[in-house]
């Protein structure tokens, strides 16, 4: 027997519901966003309300929507909108999730087809309630894109499969061509940002996919603006380059309520270009850092860079 669990009444966010309200600075100008609203945002909205799919795009609140929707860009959030962590600078619902749809993966892909996307990325809420995290659910999601879609390149965004022996071995084995894991924040801001993950296991994620297979990209992406130091950012580049990751993106927090973690201040553009640089010297092969960078922002245009990067390294 299956239980749903009615989430009709219940707050998106239990646990922050005690937490002191903190004020939401005001962004400035270099933060702009388009609307949502055209017809191309409509055609996206219509294919994802009509297979009752989520996207992390609506969920977490993504400021890039508007654009992405337009071009039929959207990153699909599987195995439901509710996540079994509740890290505090994250909008996604927290609680105890529903059962798994076995039909989703199905419907992932068929959407992938009717958007006719080149490059799909699909993400996920963690599910630390599920024996593998999940990790099956994301096989056969990508199984089902390479049916219905087979010139679409994937690419994933998943949990840490914190204590889940074989998981990580179950998604790799299912050949993504990206397999992105955040590690989302400096490790000296893990107990306050990301209380439920751990920074060495997640490095440790990312090594143990080029150990299990060399041929698929790996990427990484932080926020900033949550009171770190540039020479944490920099050791982070580090720690992520000894795990032989190949692309970094890096973002500006915002905050999605007065009761999430508050920004300490916002990155200026100058800082974003400087971060860049020195990503690119310390050997990775894509950048991404500006304060609209999102791990899926312009994914597509950024793989096909990653594949000439490479080929071009390969080359030399």
């Amino acid at each position: 027997m299956v239980t749903l669990i009615d989430t009709t009444n219940r707050p998106r966010h239990p646990e922050k519901a005690k937490r002191p309200e903190t004020e939401v600075l005001r962004k400035p100008d270099w933060i702009r966003v388009k609307a949502p609203g055209s017809a191309g945002w409509s055609q996206t909205a219509g294919i994802v309300r009509a297979n009752g799919l989520h996207t992390v795009c609506e969920e977490a609140g993504c400021p890039n929507i508007g654009e992405c929707w337009e071009k039929k860009h959207a990153t699909f959030m599987i195995m439901g909108d509710t996540c079994t962590r509740a890290c505090a600078f994250c909008n996604v619902r927290t609680g105890l999730p529903n059962a798994l749809d076995a039909e989703e993966p199905r419907k992932v892909a068929e959407s992938i087809a009717a958007l006719g996307l080149a490059h799909a990325v699909i993400t996920s809420v963690d599910r630390d309630d599920l024996a593998d995290g999940g990790a099956e659910h994301f096989a056969r999601t990508i199984a089902a894109i390479r049916a219905a879609s087979p010139k679409t390149t994937i690419e994933i965004l998943t949990p840490d499969f914190l204590r889940k022996e074989g998981a990580l071995e179950v998604v790799v084995a299912a050949k993504p061509d990206v397999f992105n894991h955040n590690l989302e924040t400096v490790p000296s801001k893990y107990l306050a940002i990301r209380p439920g993950a751990r920074y060495f296991h997640s490095l440790r994620l990312l090594q143990k996919v080029k150990e299990l297979d060399g041929s698929i990209f790996t990427k990484s992406g932080i926020m900033v603006g949550l009171g770190e130091e540039r020479p944490e950012v920099l050791q982070l580049m580090d720690d992520l380059r000894s795990a032989d990751v190949d692309f970094i993106t890096i973002g500006q927090y915002l905050q999605p309520t007065r009761r999430h973690a508050k920004v300490e201040r916002f990155v200026t553009p100058d800082e974003f270009r400087a971060y860049e640089t020195v990503a690119f010297a310390k050997g990775f092969l894509m950048v991404s850092a500006s304060p609209l960078t999102r791990s899926s922002h312009h994914a597509g245009d950024d793989f096909n860079r990653l594949r000439e990067a490479r080929a071009s390294r390969l080359g030399r």
